[in-house]
């Protein structure tokens, strides 16, 4: 019964918070209407999800949070180094393809995701078969410490999480 009223509990909290954050006043009719929408569109897009992955450990996600967001600010100041104070000729751009052990199609786009938002990388592209992920990064003069810390970093803690 509560599965039928609540097929996507965390993506209801979610809109809940986004939606507070989006009307940047908490007031009791905007907490209705977010908890409306959070209770509304998991329930329309439910059957879009027939096989929604399990979520292995909340300690894990919110780990995984903090890290990417700690990434996201070292890589920020990283990144103005290099646009401040490195010369066109001293970068080292490179394409990187990472060999993938995540299979949750889930899993591989928060991975995706994750170094897209991070400054200085983006994702550009899954191979078709999903076991390697192309990464272009703005410097990187050594692309195999590059793929080995994404991998170590990122896709573990994601393979915990997912699978």
């Amino acid at each position: 019964m509560l599965r039928k009223i609540l097929p996507h509990p965390f993506l209801t909290l979610l809109l809940i918070v986004v939606w507070q954050m989006l009307v940047n006043k908490v007031t009791l009719g905007n907490l209705v209407l977010g908890a409306i929408l959070g209770l509304i569109i998991p329930l329309v897009t439910a059957p879009y999800w027939p096989n929604r992955p399990k979520l292995r450990s909340l300690p894990r996600i919110v780990e995984y949070i903090f890290i990417a967001l700690w990434d996201i600010c070292v890589a920020n100041v990283q990144v103005a180094y290099v646009i401040l104070f490195k010369s066109n000729a001293n970068t080292h751009p490179a394409w990187i393809s990472i060999p993938l052990e995540l299979r949750s199609p889930e899993a591989i786009t928060v991975l995706a995701g994750t170094i897209t938002m991070t400054p200085g990388t983006v994702s550009s592209d899954v191979a078709a078969d999903g076991r390697s992920l192309l990464v272009h990064c703005l410097d990187a003069p050594d692309p195999d410490s590059v793929r080995d810390g994404i991998k170590a970093r990122y896709e573990t803690r994601l393979k915990e999480i997912f699978e």
